[in-house]
């Protein structure tokens, strides 16, 4: 008969470090070999307690979660990483899963399931939270390139730009006041990432926005 799975704790917070040391020490069948408070500590401890599975926070100062796991699986592959974490961002979990986390879990997670999970991941089986399934099977939305954004009010306003207008100008123009028109330089400025009309107009005429 093989002995109880080993797990090492990795998290920032000592409360649900204390809180996971205590849900493991009720588990016969699991081992808590040790505990690390950010990810440079774990990748550290990693070598010497050579655990079967790390239940990793994902969220950490200096070394983050996907750091460690990236670097753990990379010196010691036949470790487990179940990535559990308060945040379900899509980018996040795609990024944890990229860096070889095998399940993704959140910290609201009952103790049943968790255990469950831990004995699946040293089976090599996976386990997602609902929320991490579903940020998955979305589609990620490319970034629109600088001024595809621009609304169609915008747009003359850059056109107007372009014709060497100041923002009285533009006012007249458009029959607004000059907030309103500073207003519209102003977000055309930002959603180009110009940092001056300038290049705002050298931008416009680079991708014939106008």
């Amino acid at each position: 008969m093989s002995g109880p799975i080993r797990v090492f704790i990795v998290d920032d917070h000592a409360m649900v470090r204390r809180g996971l040391a205590a849900f493991l020490r009720a588990k016969p069948d699991l081992q808590l070999v040790g505990e690390a408070s950010d990810g440079a500590e774990a990748i550290t401890l990693c070598e010497r307690l050579q655990p079967d599975i790390v239940l990793m926070d994902l969220v950490m100062p200096e070394t983050n979660g996907i750091e460690a796991t990236r670097a753990i699986l990379s010196r010691w592959p036949a470790v487990q990483v179940i990535a559990l974490t308060s945040f379900d961002d899509k980018e996040l979990v795609r990024e944890a899963l990229a860096a070889g986390a095998l399940s993704y879990l959140l910290k609201n997670v009952s103790a049943e399931d968790l255990a469950e999970a831990i004995r699946a991941a040293h089976s090599g089986r996976s386990t997602l939270a609902a929320e991490a399934v579903k940020a998955l099977i979305q589609p990620v939305q490319p970034e629109p390139r600088p001024g595809e954004d621009l609304t169609a009010r915008e747009r003359e306003v850059l056109g107007l730009m372009v014709r060497g207008m100041t923002n009285p100008q533009i006012a007249a123009q458009l029959v607004v006041s000059r907030a309103t028109a500073k207003a519209h330089v102003s977000s055309v400025l930002s959603k180009l990432g110009a940092a001056n009309r300038a290049e705002a107009v050298a931008l416009a005429l680079q991708r014939k926005l106008v």
